[in-house]
């Protein structure tokens, strides 16, 4: 566990999916699949294989007595292989990680972890994206300031920026649940890669082997071949960035000066220490400041893919916290996104007021683009420029100020209409209805892989 950090950092499901005990379930896991894989071979009685198997139980290893034991050789595998074999006993406990080596069951373990933590970060994803799907369809028509450099820009719909983030967030969720039904593959090699201990039963131990997990079956051993960790790696930074744009954008919205949006978490949450008055969008930062890890954690896996020969020294035994710790933010951000969603109050008038504000600059490439017809396109620009420069100058109205320069041009009916933000939204609804068709469409499909 986390500890002092838990309540941020594990927020949601995630956490007793990563967590030592996590791991070291899948490690045990992996032995006890490999010994079933032999038997499923005829290497060994199906009866040995089930007295290592019922070894294989977390409760009776002391992760943390493995743990200071791993320092010895280098990773927690040695120790518990003694462990396991000790608990064996008798015949059968000369069966005990038969054929592979202590990185064929760190690999098969991630693998487990990187599985059942994704499951995690699935579904609290679907139920995210569910929300933003609730927002798309019930805002599509809402009207709000669209805004790029974080000023105004043109009108938009609020329906429009939540079809945005769930299309974000709904990609990112299909790419990591790709990657964890297809890159996640057993690993077993034997000390170099080439099962040589095994002779001619190699293969068909590891298919088995594979089998015996429910993960996918390598062409051949991927031992510094890191391509899986790496993809799994780039899949967890889009989910962090997709949830961590959304909630940012959330927490922008939730500014006192904006008021769009606001998280309502009731009595005591989003307090401050010392400002009695806050109401600060706590879930949201806190997905925010998850998902401001997972660069740097998917930075240091991208790196430690350049391992030498044929088994590596130091950069695949740098994987396994970063590993861990990507799991566990990214995780904790989904389930941060959602809560932020369940607690959102969004505020359609203030939306409209804030659009309003600048009395109608938002609207000034609509004039542009219907005098470019008459005047041509740079001279309108200029036109329209400068009225926006008197207009601000002055505190004047910009229909006014318009109205005198367009004079015998343009009726102050015409002006008025061309100012309308409902009238100029482009294709806003179309593709609103485009994100909630293909969040529809992805919500339909099947687990690509078995769920825990």
């Amino acid at each position: 566990m986390m500890g002092l950090f838990a309540g941020v950092f594990g927020h949601g499901g995630i956490e007793r999916q990563v967590d030592d005990g996590a791991w070291l379930r899948a490690l045990l896991d992996a032995e006890a699949a490999l010994a079933r894989a032999h038997a499923a071979c005829g290497r060994i009685t199906a009866a040995d294989a089930e007295a290592v198997a019922r070894a294989c139980v977390p409760d009776a290893v002391d992760a943390e007595a493995i743990g200071r034991a791993a320092a010895d050789g280098g990773n927690p595998v040695i120790p518990l292989v003694r462990e396991v074999t000790r608990a064996v006993g008798g015949d059968a406990a000369r069966h005990v990680h038969t054929g592979a080596t202590s990185q064929d069951i760190m690999d098969t373990a991630a693998m487990l972890v990187a599985r059942r933590a994704g499951a995690v970060i699935l579904a609290e994803g679907a139920a995210a994206t569910g929300a933003l799907a609730g927002l798309a369809a019930g805002h599509r028509g809402t009207l709000m300031a669209g805004r790029t450099l974080l000023q105004q820009a043109l009108p938009v719909t609020f329906g429009l920026v939540a079809a945005g983030w769930l299309n974000g967030v709904g990609t990112a969720l299909e790419r990591l649940d790709a990657v964890l039904a297809e890159g996640c593959a057993v690993q077993l090699g034997g000390a170099a890669g080439t099962l040589a201990s095994l002779g001619d039963d190699g293969p068909r131990v590891a298919a088995a082997f594979a089998a015996e997990l429910g993960l996918a079956e390598p062409l051949l051993p991927w031992h510094t071949d890191r391509g899986r960790i790496a993809d799994l790696a780039g899949a967890l930074a889009r989910v962090s960035g997709a949830v961590g744009k959304a909630a940012g954008d959330i927490v922008l919205l939730a500014q006192t000066e904006v008021g769009e949006a606001a998280e309502a978490g009731g009595a005591g949450v989003g307090g401050s220490s010392t400002l009695p008055h806050k109401r600060n969008p706590v879930a949201a930062v806190s997905a925010v400041a998850c998902a401001e890890q997972a660069p740097g954690l998917a930075a240091t896996l991208l790196a430690a893919q350049v391992q030498q020969h044929q088994r590596a020294a130091g950069a695949w035994q740098s994987e396994w916290p970063a590993l861990t710790h990507l799991l566990r933010v990214t995780g904790a951000a989904v389930a941060w996104l959602g809560t932020s969603l369940e607690r959102l109050h969004v505020d359609p008038a203030r939306m409209r007021a804030n659009l309003d504000l600048t009395g109608g600059f938002a609207l000034a490439e609509r004039v542009t683009t219907d005098l470019a017809a008459d005047l041509g396109r740079l001279p309108a620009h200029d036109l329209v420029r400068a009225a926006c420069t008197e207009a601000s100058d002055s505190g004047r109205n910009l229909a006014d100020t318009l109205a005198d320069r367009l004079a015998g041009r343009r009726t102050r009916d015409e002006i008025a209409a061309l100012l309308d933000p409902a009238a100029y939204l482009g294709q806003a609804g179309e593709f609103t209805d485009r994100a909630l068709q293909a969040h529809h469409a992805r919500a339909a499909q099947r687990p690509r892989f078995p769920r825990p």
